[in-house]
């Protein structure tokens, strides 16, 4: 191996170790507010991201919701459930149109909310604004595109932390560089 090949090797295995890293630390502040919520109030960082969501308004639906969470309304429908099991959060008819179904925190939804900490998901989320439109369009394709190669682009992206009951964890594909073709 020459000197250029050998300096290369060791460039990209140097951002190797950049990006690994970031995704260590950005995964373990995932974990560690999780953690920190369900020592403080029994919630995990998904139902306290929901929660702080629905603090900022009155009501708003599912769907709604789904938006501000930056999810999909299945997966967000989960979290609520869970939530008004546990009486944080209840649902009732629009009083504008008594067709919509509308959620709402609780005094209880409340009390809790004081008590916990920002969700490290709202400081993802606020960073990533932060970033302005072109790095973040770039870091959205790099990171879809990472999915690809790893083959976990067909799996569910649920709430981070969130327990998987309402749909099956997709199957690990081959990475596209790594199929088997058959002839």
């Amino acid at each position: 191996m020459d000197q250029v090949e050998s300096s290369l090797k060791s460039a990209a295995g140097a951002q190797t170790r950049q990006v690994l890293d970031a995704i260590r630390r950005i995964v373990r502040a995932l974990r560690q507010s999780s953690q920190l919520a369900h020592r403080q109030v029994g919630l995990n960082g998904a139902q306290v991201f929901v929660l702080q969501k629905l603090a900022g308004e009155r009501a708003m639906s599912v769907n709604d919701l789904a938006e501000r969470t930056l999810t999909h309304q299945s997966t967000v429908s989960v979290v609520v459930q869970r939530l008004v099991d546990k009486g944080l959060i209840q649902r009732g008819r629009s009083a504008v149109d008594g067709r919509r179904l509308e959620l709402s925190l609780t005094e209880a939804g409340r009390r809790v909310l004081r008590q916990t900490p920002n969700a490290a998901q709202e400081q993802i989320v606020q960073a990533l604004h932060r970033m302005g439109d072109g790095p973040r369009g770039e870091l959205a394709a790099l990171l879809t595109r990472l999915v690809q190669l790893i083959g976990i682009d067909d799996q569910h992206a649920g709430l981070f932390f969130e327990e998987e009951t309402h749909e099956p964890a997709g199957r690990m594909r081959r990475p596209a560089s790594r199929r088997i073709v058959v002839r």
